[in-house]
C-alpha cells in the first residue's frame, strides 16, 4: 500500500470537511452538514484500518510506518521534519479517535438537528479530529505540540459553541486559559530536552533515554518529564488543573463525548506512554504522577457523589478515570494505562451520548432530581446506558473490570507502586460504584419525578445506533487485554493481545516480577466486593428508601454542602490566585502604565511638539529675518575661527 497516500487522505478528509462546512456555516440543514462531517471522519477511519492492517503484516519489531513530507524547520542544530509516525501505539489511538469520533458525529446529526449553527458545529468537530490526528501521529514533540494546541483551540470553540450565553462562553475561556498554563510547562519540558539531547524527535529521544535511573530531583530527565507532566495535568484534567473539565459540560453533549471521553483529555496519558523510556528513567517523576493520579481518583469521585447535573456527574467521573490512567503510568503499567484509555473511551463515550439522549428526551432538562422512572419512556437508552454503568463500576466480564483491576493490581505489585496507592484506588472504585449507581437510580429507576409538562420520548435512530455500537464495545472491549491470572482459568487460556501488540515499543519497569496469584485474587476479590456493597447500598438508599438518604444528608449538611460546592476549589483559586493577580495587574497598570509610561510618552510628545513649533516659527517667509539669521551665523562662525 502507498502509505503516503493513505496518510494524506487520513488528514485531508477531516480538514476538507472542516473547510466545506465552514464555508457553508450559515446553512441550517443538519442532514447535509452531518453527512459531510460524518463522511469525512468515516474516510479517516477506513484509512486508519488500512494502516493497522498493514502493520499486522510486518514483523513485530519492524511495525512502523514513517511518512515525511519534507523539512519543516532547519535552524542550526534544530531540525524538524514535517513527518508522521504510525506504529503499534499510534495506530490503535487513531482507530479510537476516528472510530468513536465517527459514532459521535452520527449521534450529533439527531442531537443538533434543530440548531441553527449546525454546519459550523460539524466544521469544528472535523477541525478537532484533524488536530487530534496531528497530535497522535506527529514524529516530534514540536509536531505533537501543534496538534496539542490545535485541539485546545477546537475545544475552546466547541465548549463555548453557544457563546451568546455568558456562562457557556466563560466555560470555553476557562478551559482555554487553564490549558495554556499547562502548555507553558510543556514548552519548558521541550526546551530542557532539546538543550540536553539536541533533538525533539520522539524516537530519537526515546533511544537516548538513560539506562541508569536518575535519583536526583534536578536531573535533566527528571526535570524535563516533570514539566511535560505539568502539561498533561492541564490537558488531561489532573490536580491542580482539573477545574476546567466540569465547566466544559457547557458545550453540546456530543462534544463532551468526543473531547472528554475518547480524545483530547487522554492526550496527556498518550504522551507519557509514547515517551515511556524517558519516564522510566525518572522514578521521582513517576512517583509524582502516581500520587497525583491516585489523589485525583479520590477527589473527583467524592465530588461526583454530590452532583445533580447528569453531565457534571459524568464529568467528575471522567476526571477520576483519568486519574486511574495516570496512576497506571506512575507505577510503570503503561500498557494497562492505554488499556484503560481504550475501555474508558467506549463506556464513557456511551454514557455521555446516553446522557445526551436523556436530555433530548427530557427536552433539555439535566437535573437528575427531576427525572426518575425514565426506563419506561427511554427503554433503549436505558439498556445501553446500563451497559456503560456495568462497565464503569467494574462488573466482572465487562471492559472496565479488566482494565481497572489490572491498574489496582499493578499499583500494589509494581516496584514503583505502594499499598497506599492501592488503597486510594480501591476507595475511588468504591465511590465510583456508589455515585454511578446513584445516577442510574435517580435517572432511570425508582419513582418518576418528571414534571407533568414534560413528555419524555426515545431518541431517533441516528442517536440510538451509536449507543448500541458503544454498548457492545463496552461489553467485549476488555477481552483484548485479559490479565494473565484470569486467562489461566478461562477455556483456551486467551492471550493478552494488547500486551503482545505493545511489547516491542513499551518498556517494563526494572525489577518487575511475577506476582503471588493468591494475593492478586485476594485484592481483586476485595475491590469487587467493596464495589458490589457500594452498589447495593446506593440502590437501597435511592430506590428502596430515599427518605433515609435525605435524613442522612441533613445530618451531615455542612459536609455535604462543601462536597457539592466542589470543596470550594474554584473559590480558593479565585481568592488566592486569580483575584490577587487581577489586583496586581490593575496596580501595575495604574502606576507603571498610566503614571510612568503614559507620562513619559506624553512628555516626549510635548517635547517634540514644542520643538516643532519653535522650528516652525523660524520659517516665517520673511527675507529680512533670513538675512539676519545669515548674519548671526557669520558672526558666530568668525568668532569661533578667531578663538582658535
Amino acid at each position: 500500500m502507498d502509505h503516503t497516500a493513505i496518510v494524506s487522505v487520513l488528514f485531508a478528509s477531516p480538514l476538507l470537511g472542516f473547510l466545506i462546512n465552514g464555508i457553508r456555516r450559515n446553512h441550517h440543514s443538519a442532514n447535509v452538514a452531518g453527512a459531510i462531517g460524518s463522511l469525512a471522519v468515516f474516510i479517516s477511519f477506513v484509512c486508519s484500518i488500512l494502516l493497522w492492517i498493514d502493520l499486522q503484516g510486518m514483523a513485530p519489531d519492524a511495525r512502523r510506518i514513517h511518512v515525511v513530507y519534507g523539512s519543516w524547520m532547519a535552524i542550526e542544530s534544530l531540525k524538524i521534519d514535517f513527518g508522521f509516525w504510525i506504529d503499534q501505539l499510534s495506530s490503535l489511538m487513531i482507530l479510537i479517535i476516528t472510530g468513536v469520533g465517527f459514532l459521535i458525529h452520527l449521534f450529533s446529526v439527531g442531537y443538533m438537528s434543530h440548531d441553527k449553527g449546525v454546519a459550523k458545529y460539524f466544521s469544528y468537530l472535523n477541525f478537532f479530529i484533524f488536530n487530534m490526528l496531528v497530535l497522535v501521529l506527529g514524529d516530534s514533540l514540536v509536531t505533537l505540540f501543534v496538534g496539542w494546541e490545535g485541539v485546545g483551540l477546537a475545544s475552546y470553540l466547541l465548549i463555548g459553541f453557544w457563546f451568546t450565553d455568558g456562562e457557556k462562553a466563560a466555560a470555553g475561556m476557562k478551559a482555554f486559559i487553564v490549558n495554556r498554563i499547562g502548555d507553558a510547562a510543556f514548552l519548558i519540558g521541550m526546551f530542557i530536552f532539546f538543550v540536553s539531547f539536541g533533538t525533539l524527535n520522539i524516537q530519537e529521544l526515546n533511544s537516548m533515554a538513560p539506562t541508569i535511573m536518575e535519583s536526583t530531583w534536578f536531573g535533566i530527565v527528571t526535570l524535563g518529564t516533570l514539566f511535560l507532566f505539568g502539561g498533561a495535568t492541564g490537558k488531561s484534567a489532573q490536580i491542580p488543573l482539573y477545574i476546567w473539565l466540569p465547566d466544559a459540560m457547557a458545550g453540546p453533549t456530543p462534544v463532551s463525548a468526543l473531547i472528554h471521553a475518547a480524545t483530547m483529555v487522554t492526550a496527556g496519558v498518550y504522551m507519557i506512554v509514547r515517551l515511556n523510556p524517558l519516564f522510566i528513567a525518572a522514578p521521582n517523576t513517576m512517583m509524582v504522577i502516581a500520587v497525583i493520579g491516585a489523589l485525583t481518583v479520590v477527589l473527583a469521585a467524592s465530588i461526583g457523589i454530590a452532583q445533580n447535573d447528569i453531565k457534571k456527574v459524568l464529568a467528575y467521573s471522567t476526571v477520576s478515570q483519568l486519574g486511574y490512567m495516570f496512576l497506571a503510568c506512575g507505577v510503570g503499567a503503561f500498557t494497562t494505562a492505554f488499556f484503560h484509555l481504550m475501555t474508558h473511551a467506549f463506556f464513557k463515550a456511551l454514557m455521555f451520548l446516553g446522557s445526551g439522549s436523556v436530555i433530548h428526551g427530557m427536552e433539555g432538562e439535566q437535573d437528575i432530581r427531576k427525572m426518575g422512572g425514565l426506563k419506561k419512556y427511554l427503554p433503549w437508552t436505558h439498556l445501553t446506558f446500563m451497559m456503560g454503568w456495568l462497565a464503569i463500576i467494574g462488573t466482572p466480564g465487562f471492559s472496565g473490570f479488566f482494565s481497572k483491576d489490572e491498574i489496582l493490581w499493578m499499583s500494589f505489585h509494581s516496584p514503583r507502586g505502594h499499598w497506599a496507592l492501592w488503597v486510594l484506588g480501591v476507595i475511588g472504585a468504591t465511590m465510583t460504584a456508589f455515585y454511578m449507581t446513584r445516577l442510574m437510580c435517580l435517572t432511570f429507576w425508582g419513582k418518576s419525578r418528571v414534571a407533568k409538562t414534560l413528555h419524555p420520548h426515545e431518541s431517533p435512530a441516528t442517536m440510538l445506533i451509536p449507543l448500541f455500537v458503544l454498548a457492545a464495545l463496552s461489553v467485549v472491549g476488555g477481552y483484548v487485554g485479559i490479565p494473565h491470572i484470569i486467562s489461566e482459568i478461562l477455556p483456551g487460556h486467551p492471550a493478552n493481545i494488547l500486551e503482545h501488540w505493545f511489547q516491542p515499543i513499551i518498556k517494563t519497569v526494572p525489577g518487575l516480577v511475577a506476582g503471588d496469584p493468591a494475593m492478586e485474587w485476594g485484592l481483586m476479590g476485595a475491590s469487587v466486593a467493596l464495589a458490589l456493597i457500594s452498589t447495593i447500598l446506593a440502590y437501597q438508599l435511592y430506590v428502596k428508601n430515599p427518605s433515609a438518604i435525605e435524613r442522612f444528608t441533613q445530618k451531615i449538611n455542612p459536609i455535604y454542602q462543601l462536597v457539592s460546592k466542589k470543596y470550594l476549589v474554584d473559590e480558593l483559586y479565585f481568592g488566592f490566585i486569580v483575584n490577587p493577580i487581577v489586583r496586581l495587574s490593575e496596580n501595575l497598570w495604574a502606576y507603571i502604565d498610566v503614571r510612568f509610561i503614559d507620562k513619559c510618552t506624553y512628555w516626549a510628545g510635548d517635547l517634540m511638539k514644542g520643538s516643532g513649533s519653535f522650528v516652525r516659527s523660524l520659517q516665517n517667509g520673511n527675507l529680512q529675518t533670513y538675512a539676519m539669521y545669515i548674519g548671526i551665523g557669520l558672526v558666530v562662525a568668525l568668532s569661533l575661527v578667531m578663538m582658535r
